[in-house]
């Protein structure tokens, strides 16, 4: 049996830059079991010496690739102007203002225990854990709470948002639920003796929630509307629909479920996305750590354990125990579709955009309306994907186009990625010193997997079936050579550029022996800080296979010399560490969130120019409570949102001994909460 605290370091500190009570309830403490990708295949400084040769042809193809993708911007969008060369960055052009939209006052780095926000800014809680969503759900009540009162209530640990549009000053928010640290639930818990009703509050408290919201015209503020008849809440125990080609496999195939087309629930639900057609996509991530007692290699891939779980749920439902229902596993791991406009509508596992840890989803339009999904899996050594579907959307509002557009997922083709540096070898030492031509970049291919149809899937790698590598995609990754990142996790394709951005959140385990050394893509041995990844797919086209990349920031403290930020000057910016979820602001701007800062300041949310003479600019807008983690960032014109997820979650916190007292205040539950900030004057965000 495993221990129930991982180990804490001899200076107290915790590796990966969070408490050990987060390891513990959010990933089943996945830093401190072997990597599951033990595979052999190249990562990119084995290829180098092979491309060497290539060097001036690769050069010559990524100019192209970055001149066509100036110069072709996305179907009715505006061409941009390419990033500032260095020689532009160093004369200073342009500097004495930031760039707009980031025109705040940045925030400094700091251990408060509140939501810290800029100058001339204010705030409010828009909606907190155990908040009464639906028609008949009591006030919160958490020394009474029930799995019923909880299944009609705001869930725990709100982390991906979205914000979709209503009318008449309201918007449908959409959250997802990623786990539950029962120690901060519930008074006295036992993690060895759990009772029933404390395990099906959890599986209530897991999921999604819908709540419609409406603002205040004279300032940014939000509040939730209860009892709206759109409000709704998916949990542990829902009804989903499987589509694809996995749909009806025999890996899928249970004895509640003889057809494997139906699944009871979705867990760890990470970061997400929207889409063009008005859906949400919801990534289940950790869902490893929820299942118990397996012995196959499969399972081992995927970092499921041999013993108990933490939270004891096969003690209750089969369906968590591998060794009794053994292909419950397999239908979890998914990109989750749900309809926020139809509270009556069934819920969807898309199997086509295949099964690892997805941290989320965001779409992309091909010229001719095709969607494509871009999505990485969040595990050390593990890989980043997109999918490009062979069918075009509807544009049209009925109830028939939106069901059609809720396949669109189905058919496909999934590939992984293959990064290729064009640097020596011999100067990629681990350092993160900067290689001789003044970037990490190089090129790179996606790698088709298998390709779904109407009448059948057809796989592209050797040795495994379709339905094998849509159940066991991390397997086929290993088998075609992909190459092994830092912790890939959110994936977002600028509206602006269509440059695509993977945020890298960091990888203790970089050239330990038995692991990958550094190379190109990952630059840093015992990465802490992590980085950020350009991707420009040729002719700026999301179907082309072949890409340039670069890192556009590499994370950490300006002083230290194994930073980077685009080449903007360090002494003007703010230290980030663990970039986590991304999003673009109207100007074209990536705002980045961070999970396990490893600089002694609370995780927060910054906002970087891509573009432009100021690109590389880089500004702290907010910092997080004691123990949170900075999530789901939304940044509208007006209006910026958040999801503080597991505030005052630090080792040795119980109800009893609480070490923030956010947000309502000494003496009460802690609870994870969404936020809304705006300017006072009521203009636009940093403009």
């Amino acid at each position: 049996m495993r221990k129930l605290l991982p180990l804490i370091m001899k200076d107290g500190s915790h590796p990966g830059g969070r408490s050990a009570m987060t390891c513990r309830f959010r990933c089943g403490d996945a830093c401190f079991h072997e990597v599951p990708n033990t595979s052999d295949n190249e990562y990119v400084g084995d290829v180098i010496a092979g491309a060497l040769s290539r060097r001036s042809m690769m050069r010559a193809a990524a100019v192209v690739t970055v001149a066509g993708a100036a110069g072709a911007a996305i179907v009715g969008q505006a061409p941009q102007s390419t990033a500032a060369t260095p020689a532009a960055a160093a004369t200073g052009r342009g500097r004495d203002k930031a760039a707009r939209g980031l025109r705040f006052t940045p925030v400094a780095p700091n251990t408060a225990d509140a939501v810290t926000i800029p100058e001339g800014y204010a705030q409010n809680v828009v909606i907190k854990w155990g908040d009464p969503i639906l028609r008949g759900a009591p006030a919160f009540d958490p020394e009474n709470q029930t799995a019923k009162a909880q299944a009609g209530q705001f869930g725990y640990n709100n982390d991906f948002l979205a914000l979709l549009p209503y009318g008449h000053g309201r918007q449908i928010l959409v959250s997802n639920h990623e786990y539950t640290d029962e120690i901060l639930m519930f008074r006295d818990y036992d993690a060895e003796n759990p009772t029933r009703e404390q395990v099906e509050i959890a599986w209530a408290a897991h999921g999604l929630g819908v709540v419609v919201v409406e603002e205040d015209r004279k300032t940014g503020k939000l509040t939730y509307v209860p009892r709206h008849h759109l409000n709704r809440r998916i949990t542990a125990t829902t009804e989903f629909r499987v589509q694809g080609p996995a749909a009806g496999s025999d890996f899928l195939k249970t004895s509640a479920d003889p057809t494997g087309t139906k699944v009871l629930g979705t867990l760890n639900n990470c970061a997400g996305g929207e889409t063009p057609w008005g859906t949400t996509l919801h990534g289940e991530e950790n869902f490893n750590q929820y299942f118990a007692n397996s012995s196959r290699p499969t399972d081992k891939r995927y970092g499921i354990g041999t013993g108990p779980t933490e939270r004891k749920w096969e003690r209750f439902d089969k369906r968590f125990d591998v060794a009794q229902e053994p292909n419950e596993v397999h239908r979890h791991g998914y990109i989750v579709e749900l309809d926020p406009y139809d509270p009556d509508s069934t819920p969807v596992k898309h199997t086509a955009i295949g099964r690892f840890k997805h941290e989320g989803a965001t779409v992309r339009l091909t010229r001719d309306g095709r969607p494509v999904v871009y999505s990485g899996d969040d595990e050390r050594f593990d890989y980043f994907y997109k999918f490009v579907s062979s069918k075009k959307m509807r544009r049209g509002g009925s109830r028939a186009d939106r069901a059609y557009n809720m396949t669109l997922l189905d058919e496909g083709t999934l590939y992984v990625a293959k990064l290729t540096g064009d640097s020596p070898a011999i100067e990629i030492d681990g350092t993160g010193k900067l290689p001789s031509d003044g970037e990490f970049d190089g090129s790179g291919e996606w790698i088709p997997l298998a390709t779904a149809t109407a009448k059948g899937a057809v796989s592209h790698v050797e040795g495994m079936s379709a339905e094998e590598v849509f159940v066991f995609t991390r397997l086929a990754g290993d088998k075609v050579g992909a190459t092994k990142m830092d912790r890939p996790e959110d994936v977002q394709p600028s509206p602006r550029t269509g440059k695509v951005y993977v945020a890298l959140t960091n990888n203790s385990n970089r050239g330990k022996t038995g692991y990958a050394a550094a190379d190109e893509a990952n630059p840093r041995n015992s990465n802490k800080h992590g980085q950020i990844l350009e991707l420009t797919e040729r002719w700026n086209d999301p179907t082309q296979t072949k890409f340039a990349w670069s890192l556009f920031l590499v994370a950490g403290d300006p002083n230290d010399p194994a930073t980077y930020f685009a080449g903007f000057p360090k002494d003007k910016v703010s230290p980030i560490s663990c970039p986590d979820n991304v999003a673009f602001d109207a100007h074209g701007n990536l705002w980045i969130s961070t999970d396990g800062a490893q600089l002694g300041s609370h995780d927060g949310l910054f906002g970087v120019a891509t573009s432009g003479e100021r690109r590389g600019e880089l500004k702290q807008f907010l910092t997080v409570p004691k123990g949170a983690e900075t999530c789901g960032p939304i940044v509208q014109d007006r209006r910026v949102l958040v999801a503080v997820q597991h505030p005052g979650e630090l080792d040795g916190a119980t109800v009893d001994n609480p070490l923030s007292s956010w947000p309502d205040g000494p003496g009460t539950y802690v609870r994870p909460s969404v936020v809304a900030v705006w300017r006072k004057d009521g203009c636009d965000i940093g403009v």
